[in-house]
């Protein structure tokens, strides 16, 4: 295992291992996908590097990234990493004005984009982009042996931007050492790996979809890369290229299931694994994804930007409870802090591993607020830990809100509403109240060909949960809006929530 020896997070490959075989099929153009070997995306990660540091950037020098998935994402950040610099995936998501402030935080010395995006850059930028025909990033990369830069063990590989849903992104870094370790651990705990055909469909700009794919490429396996999700593209990319193992945010699969034609026929024979990470799965869509692929492995996975993807997992062969992340892994400091501030079974989560990050970019008030000084990272997401010491996932702090003296955990709410026949998906969220302090409100997605009313939903709450927990009001949507990286844009719906239903009179909260 080539890794093993690795002190670069950019030097993954074994080449020597593994070298002829297909790393990365490429999706982009899906009627003349393009395939790259091990071997191939090694040299280019290296053509890469020799080329950033001819452009006389010198290690430490901040390069950011800013597009769709694509060959050229994964080329560019392996090659970032080698050469010493720090890579910045940057969400396309965001808007100009967001990507400028960014640009100007991480004092970011070059941006590589594609075309679509180029247009989000401010004037002025340094860029050298993907698609440019005689120059770019093509002209840039310059092939050749390459001696990989070795980082100690402080040495920031990459810094990852939030999502900057309750205002400006943090930025966070990460060193070479700490995902060397998550990587390792992933590696050591599970596998063999290699045979995996991984299907990608997250953006990169993410650590989900991006700690796969070191993943992939440090185990040997492939990765299958779309440019981004498409439900019907997601199935179809299954069954032509016999994935063993996908990846997905739970909310791609609820919006695959919306359309009970896309998978009615298809053939899912070949899915071994199915991995979903970064929002909650409900219990009705674990039980779809089981029925879906009766022959896989169905995990939901954990992990934050501030501390990584190594959390829980198995324990001595035995598959983690449904719904359930497992159990605390192996060399991973966890704990549950309640609302006194003890050790308790349920809990804000705190995590301590050697990922964890040293600290937000320039937000040293911020780090304090969420870093201990014996190096506990507080997640602000809440778990319970049953009595055989599996742990779950309860809902995040800053979601939590008091009803009449009651709190709410919207995940719990949802939880309740989507076990309804007819409920394919429910937000719920906040909306301010005179009397009550807030009081819950939901937005549901009826399953396909069904007919849902407010008045259904509510009788629904009250006969199968608290009563305090009863959505209010009721929405009706042939969609949930999404933000980020396939999830549902909560402070969006909230937003919503106050323009439609804000000055009704406190009586009527119920």
């Amino acid at each position: 295992m080539a890794i093993a020896s690795s002190v670069n997070l950019g030097d993954v490959f074994d080449v020597a291992g593994f070298g002829a075989r297909t790393a990365l099929t490429d999706l982009r153009d899906w009627d003349a996908p393009v395939a790259y070997s091990h071997a191939e995306l090694d040299a280019a990660a290296d053509a890469c590097a020799r080329g950033l540091l001819a452009r006389g950037l010198q290690p430490g020098d901040a390069v950011a990234i800013l597009s769709a998935n694509r060959a050229e994402f994964f080329i560019a950040f392996l090659g970032i990493l080698r050469a010493g610099l720090v890579a910045v995936p940057i969400s396309h998501k965001f808007p100009a004005e967001t990507i400028a402030f960014i640009l100007g935080d991480a004092d970011v010395r070059l941006v590589l984009a594609d075309a679509a995006r180029r247009p989000l850059l401010p004037e002025g930028a340094a860029v050298a982009g993907f698609d440019d025909a005689d120059a770019g990033f093509r002209a840039l990369l310059d092939p050749g042996p390459f001696e990989i830069f070795r980082p100690d063990d402080a040495a920031i590989a990459m810094v990852l931007y939030t999502s900057g849903s309750t205002g400006r992104p943090k930025g966070v870094p990460l060193t070479h050492a700490g995902h060397l370790w998550a990587l390792r651990m992933r590696l050591e705990r599970g596998g063999p790996y290699d045979h995996h055909r991984m299907l990608v469909a997250a953006p990169l700009y993410h650590m989900n979809a991006l700690c796969v794919g070191l993943l992939a490429f440090a185990a040997g396996a492939a990765v299958v890369l779309e440019p981004e999700f498409d439900a019907r593209r997601y199935v179809a990319a299954i069954e032509r290229y016999r994935c063993t193992w996908i990846t997905s945010v739970p909310t791609m699969l609820a919006m695959v299931f919306a359309d009970p034609e896309l998978t009615a026929d298809a053939d899912l024979a070949s899915v071994e694994i199915v991995r979903m990470g970064s929002a909650p799965v409900s219990p009705k869509l674990w039980d779809r994804v089981v029925e879906t692929f009766p022959g896989a492995s169905v995990v939901i996975g954990y992990g934050t930007t501030e501390s990584g993807p190594v959390n829980f997992g198995p324990r001595d062969g035995q598959a983690p409870p449904p719904l359930s992340m497992g159990w605390e892994l192996p060399g991973v400091g966890i704990k549950l802090i309640d609302a006194a501030g003890r050790e308790a079974d349920e809990g804000e989560l705190w995590h301590k591993c050697p990922a964890n990050m040293p600290g937000y970019l320039n937000l040293e008030e911020k780090s304090a607020d969420v870093l201990t000084e014996d190096g506990w990272y507080k997640t602000g997401d809440v778990f319970r830990r049953d009595a055989d010491g599996a742990y779950y996932f309860v809902g995040r702090t800053d979601d939590m809100f008091n009803c009449g003296g009651e709190n709410i955990y919207p995940t719990e709410v949802e939880a309740v509403l989507v076990t309804h026949p007819d409920i394919e998906q429910a937000c719920v969220v906040p909306l301010a109240d005179e009397i009550k302090g807030a009081k819950p409100v939901a937005f549901v997605v009826p399953c396909p060909g069904a007919a849902l009313d407010e008045a259904m939903v509510k009788q629904f709450a009250l006969d199968n949960a608290p009563a305090f927990q009863h959505p209010r009001r009721v929405e009706i949507m042939a969609a949930l809006p999404l933000a980020g990286p396939g999830k549902v844009d909560r402070n969006g719906l909230a937003g919503r929530a106050h323009d439609r239903w804000a000055g009704e009179p406190a009586e009527r909260a119920g």
